[in-house]
Order: C-alpha cells, then structure tokens, then sequence
C-alpha cells in the first residue's frame, strides 16, 4: 500500500539497517573467495569500514528520496540479508551457523508479513492485587538467598575457593577494613590496588556488612543477598508494565529459577553480582521517568566495573531508539535521559579506560581476539568489525560450546524475550551477545561464571515488558507458567548437583577439613606466606600472601611461613615438581613444621 502518512524516525531506522546491509554485502562479496572465510581476521583487515559507512549514509539518502513503499521495503531488508548469509554459508558453512541464520531471517521474516508494533505500551495496575503474592514473593527471594549463601559458603569450608579470585577478594577486604584501601599482594604478585585490575568502587557498598563479621565466608553471603535484591526492581517492572500479582510471582520466580543467575555465583563472589539488580533499576528508573532512580543506578552501574559503563550505554541506546519511534507524551523525558545517559557512560568508559592503561594493567581486550584485525588491541575494532561484517558476529556465536550455553540461557525462558514485535527492544539482547556469544574467552559463556549477571538482568526484563503486551491474561500466566517449569527442570538438572557437591564435600570430609584449618593455624596471624591456591583464601587475613603458582621465588622465599598442598602438582610447575621446591625451601632456611598426613605440609623459616 502506498504511504501517505509523514516519514517517521521508524522510516529512518528501517532504510537505514537496509542501506548498512547492502553496503556490507557488498563489501564482503567483493572480497577475493579466498578471504570470505569467517574464521579467520584476513577478510576484516581488507575491508574498509569508511567505504561502509560512507555508502551506508548514501544509500539511505537515496531511499529517503525515491521510496514511498513501506511494506516493500521490509521484503528488501529479508532479501538482503538472506543474500548476505547465504554467502556467508558459501565461505563458512556449519549446520548451527546455518539454523542462526534461518533463526535471524525468520524474525526479519516475521517483521516484513506483520511490521513493527508502534502502539503505546500499557502500563498501570487495573486491580488490587492479593498481597499473598508479594509474600510469596519474598520468600521465594529467602529461599534464593539461602540456597546460595550455603552452595558458596561450602565452597570455602570445603576449601575450594581458589585465590584465584575468591583469595583475591578476601584479602582485598581485609585491607579495605584496615586501611581502607582495596590492596592485595596475591594478585600481581606485589602489593597494588586492585583498581589497577579492575576498576570497582561498588565494593565498598559491601565493606560496612564485612565490618560487622569480618570472615571470607562473609563475602558469599554478601553476594547472595545483593543478587535476591533484584526481586525489588523486577516486582516493580511488573507491576508498572500491568502485570497482576501472581504474574509477577511467576516473573520472579523465573529469575531466581533461572541456571544462570545462581550459576553465576559457581566461581564465589564477585563485583559482576551488582549488575542484575543495578540494571533493573536502571530500567525501572527509565520506565517511571524517574530522575534520582535512573541518575544513581547508572551511576552505580557503571562503578561496578570499568566495562559496566557498556550495559548503561546499551539502555541509553535502547532508550533514545525507543523515544524517537514512539512520539509519546514526555518524549523531551527520553530524548534528554537517553542522552545524558549515552554521553556519561561514554565519558566514564574512555576516562576509567584510560586509566588503567596508563596506571594498571589495561583493558582485558584479548577476550574479543576473534575480532582484533590488523594487530590491533582496541575495543573499536570490535565495533568497526561488527560494523562491516556482521556475519562474522553471528558466526562467532554458534560454536559448540556456545550452543550448550544458548540451550541453558534461552530454553529455560522459552525464548520469550524474542517475542515481540517491538523490535527496538531487540537492542536489550547485545549485552548477551556483545558479553557472553561473541567473546572466545570461554568463561563468558559459562552459566556457572560471573559474566552472566548483566545480560540476565536485560533477558528477564524483557520478558516481562514482552508479557504484558499480551493482552490475554491467561496467555501470559501459561506462558510465564511453562517457562518456570522449564526453569526448574534445568536449575534441578544443573545447579542443584554443583551445591549439593560442596556441601557433601563439608558434610563427609568435616574432620579433614577442620585438621587442615588446625594445621594452617599454627601459622600466626601477622606472619607473611606463600601457599598453594586453596589454602591461599583460608590465610587470606593477612597483609602479605602469595600463590606459589604464580609469585616470583624472590618473594617466595621472602615469606615467614610456606603452606603447600603436595598433591597439587599444577602449583609447581615451574619448579619441575613438589620435591624440588622442598629442596629450594630447605636450601633456604625453611624447615617443617607441621603437617597433615597426605596433602599439607607448612614449612617455617628459621632465623
């Protein structure tokens, strides 16, 4: 049908996406066969992201000028990029590279035969809820709370918290207490901040609680409780977006069900954890037109981390898109949020970036490897690959170890964040692309490590916003119904053994564990050490400590006392073997002084 109405910001996007598309096709396809090949960074270093920007922005004027089909236009965008995979397969088939494309298309598909939804989001609660589910609510949050405090708690009775990074963590709160800096000796071997790493200020949130019971396992329980906090947020997300009390009982639900969110706590405490509530409040403050709500969660946000900034940029994004489409009553609102947001992560991110590469070790960009062309070590290349070729984005996602991670992440929400045709919401999916599909670091698609926290939050909202679009209530209570029973098979399947391991390990071995403890006791309080990994948190309330595995023999050698697990044959590799650093040890003053029939032995310097 021809369009009569005026151009909208949705005409822009959309000639915009198909302009980007095209000028990328055409960049790739001209490349020699040879370079197509997506595995590889050969292709992106021939390409030319100004080609593609400067005939992306040509394109779209053209469009703007000789256009006047909407529905046509939609068909182009499905054609273009079925073209675009389809000679992606050609250079880089695989059958799960294949179903991501089908997937992609289907969406676009569904886009080009019903549109865009442009109708106002409902919002507002029709009735009084029964406060029973607000109770349950809460108790589910306990039950959450308790489940994990008791999985991580056990991991550090059962001595099976590593210094790498529980040990990390532990002695940097150690000296927050004392000094209220956040110091280690274990991590780079020396004593520095650990804002030279990563940059953290959230943490202090945490220290008055560690005051009050000053332990390692204080850390964990901490941890449980900041991640069971995010149940406020979303019970209110719900309830804005008109969700009825036993449907936001469900939504919940769903997030403390859910493998990754308890997953992520499988390697103990860390500041990633303030992430699911910290954007959920961020995303409620935007939903409430709330100024103090959104202005201090972004500001939290993004103290959380120094690639934190990235989710707020992310919703700023998704904001500004989301205004500019929807001309709504308070669109100045969202026009001047989206921007202040965009503008202060922007300027955090570079400015904390920047900081740590010329006072800490850097920006950790050897996690996007499998995009870094040209010997380049910069996060734009990232974006400038993406930008020209997105189809290497999309290849990175599906190997066989992301696959398990997708079936782990997406079927226990029954792919419901997927559901809408609200499609600026799709923006909300780039954290869990950007963060946990695109990266070759493995652990970023791992459920049970950290690196979860910040796309689930962004997963479970929209969830809950695609909900309440449907407007059939019992559509929404069967679909929310199915998705935590789906949960549940896979949080019983999945999370339960791993907390039921460290608690067995504690229950069984109780006596082992407490003659360990006795032995690494004998080591005074104040007295410097060096000591294996799981050892290393246990003696971690010290000022000086080293993981023998990764500090120098000079500093090694400078310690009090040594406290080696013989068993743990990784932690002396470099020293050819356990026997051989008891020669070193002895060589240097160092005699036995207690040990542990089987694995410990604690060896003193004698002066």
């Amino acid at each position: 049908m021809k369009r009569t109405r005026k151009y909208t910001a949705a005409d822009f996007v959309r000639q915009l996406v198909i302009a980007w598309l095209f000028a990328t096709f055409l960049e790739y396809v001209l490349l020699p066969a040879g370079l197509r090949e997506l595995s590889g960074l050969k292709g992106l270093a021939q390409m030319s992201l100004t080609r593609v920007l400067l005939f992306t922005a040509m394109v779209t004027a053209l469009l703007r000028v000789v256009s006047r089909y909407t529905k046509a236009e939609r068909w182009v965008l499905v054609s273009l990029f079925a073209m675009l995979a389809v000679a992606s397969l050609v250079a880089s088939f695989t059958a799960a590279f294949a179903v991501f494309c089908l997937l992609v298309l289907l969406i676009l598909v569904a886009y080009a035969l019903f549109g865009w939804d442009e109708t106002r989001e409902v919002t507002g609660q029709t009735q009084r809820d029964n406060p029973v589910y607000l109770w349950l609510t809460a108790a589910a949050a306990v039950g959450f709370f308790l489940f994990v405090s008791i999985w991580t708690v056990a991991r550090v009775q059962s001595m099976c918290a590593p210094s790498f990074d529980f040990g990390i963590f532990s002695q940097m709160f150690y000296y927050m207490k004392e000094t209220g800096l956040p110091l280690t000796t274990v991590e780079r071997d020396g004593l520095l901040s650990h804002f030279a790493v990563h940059m953290s200020p959230i943490y202090y949130l945490m220290l008055p609680f560690y005051c009050i019971v000053p332990k390692p396992e204080t850390l964990q329980v901490l941890q449980a409780a900041v991640l069971a906090s995010a149940v406020v947020p979303l019970w209110l997300i719900g309830k804005h977006h008109g969700l009825n009390g036993l449907q936001r009982l469900l939504v919940c639900c769903l997030l403390l069900l859910y493998p990754a969110f308890s997953g992520g706590t499988g390697y103990d405490i860390h500041e990633n954890c303030f992430l699911t509530p910290l954007i959920l409040w961020l995303l409620y403050g935007i939903d409430k037109k709330k100024i103090a709500i959104t202005a201090v969660a972004a500001l939290l946000t993004a103290m959380v981390k120094e690639d934190a900034a990235v989710y707020v940029g992310i919703v700023a994004v998704y904001l500004l898109v989301r205004t500019l489409l929807r001309r709504q009553k308070g669109e100045w609102w969202g026009l001047a949020a989206g921007a202040s947001l965009l503008l202060g992560a922007l300027a955090y991110f570079f400015a904390v970036t920047g900081y740590l590469a010329e006072n800490g070790d850097g920006v950790m960009t050897y996690r996007y490897n499998n995009f870094l062309y040209g010997d380049s070590d910069s996060l734009v290349t990232v974006i400038a690959a993406v930008v020209m070729n997105p189809m290497k984005a999309l290849y990175e996602c599906v190997d066989s170890e992301k696959l398990e991670f997708i079936a782990q992440t997406m079927l226990p929400l029954l792919g419901l964040p997927l559901l809408t045709r609200r499609f600026e919401r799709y923006i909300l999916l780039i954290p869990y692309i950007l963060i946990n599909l695109m990266s070759d670091y493995r652990y970023q698609h791992d459920i049970f490590f950290q690196y979860t926290f910040g796309s689930t939050a962004c997963l479970i909202y929209l969830v809950a916003v695609n909900m309440a679009d449907l407007r059939i209530a019992w559509t929404r209570l069967t679909a929310l119904a199915a998705a935590v029973a789906v949960s549940i098979g896979f949080f019983y399947s999945l999370n339960v053994p791993e907390a039921e391991k460290y608690t067995q390990y504690c229950v069984t071995y109780e006596a082992f564990y407490d003659s360990v403890r006795d032995t690494l006791d004998v080591i005074p309080k104040d007295a410097s050490v060096t000591a294996t990994s799981f050892y290393a948190s246990y003696l971690s309330q010290r000022e000086i400590l080293y993981d023998i595995q990764y500090c120098s023999q000079e500093h090694m050698l400078s310690t009090e006392y040594v406290a080696l697990n013989i068993k743990s044959s990784y932690a002396y590799k470099k020293y050819g073997g356990y026997d051989n650093v008891a020669k070193l040890l002895a060589a240097n003053g160092y005699t036995p002084i207690a040990e542990k029939p089987g694995p410990l032995v604690v060896w003193q310097k004698v002066k």
